[in-house]
């Protein structure tokens, strides 16, 4: 699964490039905020990206530019509605990745398989180009275990939604979003998504958990 415009045997970049991320961090906030064009001018500027407004990229971005995006919105905005606007992005996101990058007979496959097997195998594709979401960050994941009744959790190490943040709740719902889109259409329409721990709170990574 990549949101770059990769194709299905794109590699992650040498270990030496600048890391990226793919435009929609960027074009589904700016999307969610445009019935508001007042807060997204704000919010744009004050993350000093007037120009992703303006002219949206086509392009994996800085993944400096998504930090301060994510900043921006919770300093401009507030956390509650900050939260609710990355939330909505990553709806979007999740709905551009399945219209767009994810191969309809791949999607036929998925909905096919019992929920576990069917996460497995869509966090082994989101695994190959994680690079394209994460930036930096580390991305890995547990399968369910129907033995310990124990969730499937993805994990991302230096997650870039909520880095240099501070926070009292999670804060990363743009993955939070983008995770319940895809898995709620491909896995298990019962599926609840949680970030049940969160670097912006001062855990050593972030962590979301997906039931059903």
């Amino acid at each position: 699964m990549s949101e770059a415009g990769q194709s299905a045997g794109a590699h992650a970049p040498a270990a030496d490039a600048l890391p990226r991320i793919g435009p929609n961090a960027i074009i589904r906030v700016a999307e969610v905020l445009g019935s508001r064009p007042d807060d997204a001018e704000r919010v744009f500027a004050a993350a000093g990206l007037c120009h992703h407004l303006a002219s949206p990229p086509e392009q994996m971005v800085d993944e400096r530019d998504v930090i301060a995006l994510q900043q921006a919105l919770r300093r401009t905005l507030g956390m509650d509605a900050a939260r609710a606007v990355s939330f909505d992005a990553g709806l979007r996101t999740g709905d551009y990745l399945l219209a767009h990058r994810i191969p309809r007979p791949a999607q036929r496959v998925l909905r096919l398989l019992p929920p576990g097997p069917a996460s497995r195998m869509l966090l082994k594709a989101v695994g190959r180009h994680a690079w394209t979401f994460s930036g930096s960050g580390a991305f890995s994941f547990v399968p369910r275990s129907l033995l310990h009744r124990r969730p499937v959790q993805v994990r991302i190490d230096g997650c870039p939604i909520c880095r240099g943040s501070h926070a009292e709740v999670p804060v990363c719902d743009f993955y939070t979003g983008a995770f319940e889109r895809l898995f709620r259409t491909l896995v298990s329409r019962r599926t609840q998504v949680r970030e049940v721990q969160c670097q912006a709170q001062g855990a050593d990574a972030c962590v979301f958990e997906m039931r059903w």
